[in-house]
């Protein structure tokens, strides 16, 4: 004989919240009963009317959450198989019961019947609690354990399953990346019963609270995060004189001003990071630095929102379509395993998107000349158009260095040469994987750092520097490159060329 299986949501309290066609379900003696815990009123109440199956052993003998729910559905698959069952589980059936679609889809494959009632969600009697209204205000309910990163604040939010101070702990952790200590929270618990409790605290001591199987905590919405910073920048766009009387192109200066504050930033980093050990000063320096650019990411597309041409959400999306298009051995059936293989892959789809009749079309004029130069050698060494290693570079630029010099009276073909020697420069540090933007800034720094050493030794002795001979500014050199050494100044690293182009 093959029974069948209704699976009954008990509510957010006790028996008497049940209408009286599912508390006759859950009487019946012809059925068997099974809860998946009995640490909830309405499941405690039943057992003490009559007999029922629990779960709760199968939580103490299992290693993760996953390993429980399958044992519960096939503990309620066993049951079906010679029997009528009622699987009751907390609250709604259909809310946050992962074991829910587990069994109805095995109910289906095994030819069982089965029916789902919902029941009352705990969601409604909280709701009650908080004076939140899910349709007018917005409502999104999140699982402890697994917080969705980026977080989302800007609706009201219910957090729920926060049974340990440990999960208490990993969510106020999680909420104050983005929320001050100060912020206020309420923990709910036991809602919908007679013995209730909604307690607000601050976020600083939400890691203290008390908790429990029945816990949810309830986060006001708040203008935080990616979404508070759009939100606010919109804001201060109507409200604030200066942000009112901006444009494209009287921001376009900051822009630039920025990323070169944030590529400085990411100079002041090790080497190999994020690999290595963190710095965690200047990872400081490179979050503000980031938030910095970020802002005018944000600012530029609520113009663009202004003028009725796009918004943020269609900057995000073009480009996650974009990165998804150019990866198809990633997102696609395309295969690439190496790192040359993509960036040819990378340079043809570019080149259908836009149209390209050469891989020097859309190179900015407008780039530094170092950035344009490695640009266009990163371009033709899609096609095979390179040199194999770095040994015959080095030969190049000394014979690029040799041109020069035979035309160094010879002012414009000094120019064409030296261009030439400097392009190859480039490609050599291509080659070793170096910026070359970012060597000059160390060289920059360092003969920067070496001469105000300089200064302040000849100062020391009460002279100045254009009074003395060339023996003598080559000594205080000499004892300037040892006061300060490439490895002392923060700028002596080298980073990686950027390989993508978006």
């Amino acid at each position: 004989m093959t029974g069948s299986i209704t699976i009954l949501g008990l509510g957010p309290a006790g028996l008497d919240r049940l209408r009286a066609a599912d508390l006759e379900r859950l009487v019946d003696p012809a059925a068997t009963v099974l809860v998946r815990t009995l640490e909830h009123p309405a499941a405690e109440e039943l057992a003490a009317l009559r007999t029922i199956v629990t779960c709760d052993d199968l939580y103490e003998a299992a290693d993760d959450f996953d390993e429980v729910y399958n044992a519960i559905v096939k503990r309620a698959m066993d049951v079906a198989g010679s029997s009528d069952i009622v699987y009751a589980v907390p609250g709604s059936a259909v809310v946050g019961e992962r074991t829910v679609p587990l069994l109805v889809k095995s109910a289906a494959s095994a030819g069982i019947a089965c029916t789902v009632i919902p029941g009352e969600s705990f969601i409604d009697a909280a709701c009650a609690v908080v004076g939140v209204d899910p349709i007018a205000d917005g409502l999104q309910i999140l699982d402890a354990r697994g917080l969705p990163d980026p977080l989302p604040l800007h609706l009201p939010s219910f957090i729920t399953q926060i049974d340990t101070p440990l999960v208490a702990g990993d969510v106020a952790l999680t909420l104050g990346r983005t929320l001050p200590d100060s912020f206020e929270v309420t923990m709910l618990d036991r809602v919908g019963d007679d013995d209730a409790t909604s307690i607000t605290m601050t976020l600083g001591d939400l890691p203290r609270a008390a908790t429990g199987p029945r816990s949810t905590l309830y986060v006001p919405p708040a203008d935080a995060g990616w979404l508070g910073l759009v939100a606010t920048n919109r804001i201060l766009r109507i409200e604030c004189p200066w942000d009112a009387e901006q444009t494209h192109h009287t921001l376009a200066s900051h822009l630039i001003e920025e990323t070169y504050e944030t590529v400085d930033a990411i100079g002041a980093l090790p080497v190999d990071a994020p690999g290595g050990e963190p710095d965690p000063g200047a990872y400081a320096d490179l979050e503000e630095e980031l938030g910095d650019l970020l802002l005018q990411v944000v600012f530029h597309a609520n113009l663009a929102a202004e003028a009725g041409a796009f918004d943020i959400d269609e900057v995000a999306e073009g480009i996650r379509r974009k990165i998804v298009h150019r990866h198809p051995h990633v997102f696609g059936d395309v295969v690439a395993e190496e790192v040359d293989e993509v960036l040819a892959n990378w340079e043809e789809l570019k080149n259908v998107e836009k149209g390209r009749e050469s891989l020097m079309d859309d190179i900015p004029a407008a780039l530094p000349g170092m950035a344009r130069a490695e640009k266009i050698q990163r371009r033709v060494a899609t096609v095979g158009f390179d040199w194999p290693e770095d040994e015959p570079v080095f030969d190049k630029v000394l014979e690029e260095l040799d041109e020069l010099r035979t035309v160094r009276g010879d002012r414009e073909r000094a120019t064409g040469e030296l261009g030439d020697l400097l392009f190859t420069v480039v490609n050599l540090a291509r080659h070793l994987d170096i910026d070359p933007e970012i060597a000059l800034s160390r060289a920059n720094d360092v003969f920067a750092a070496r001469f105000r050493a300089m200064e302040g030794a000849a100062r020391s002795t009460g002279t100045r520097l254009r009074d003395l001979d060339d023996r003598s500014l080559e000594q205080l050199w000499d004892a300037a490159k040892i006061e300060v050494s490439t490895t002392d100044d923060r700028s002596s690293f080298t980073l990686e060329p950027e390989r993508n182009e978006p």
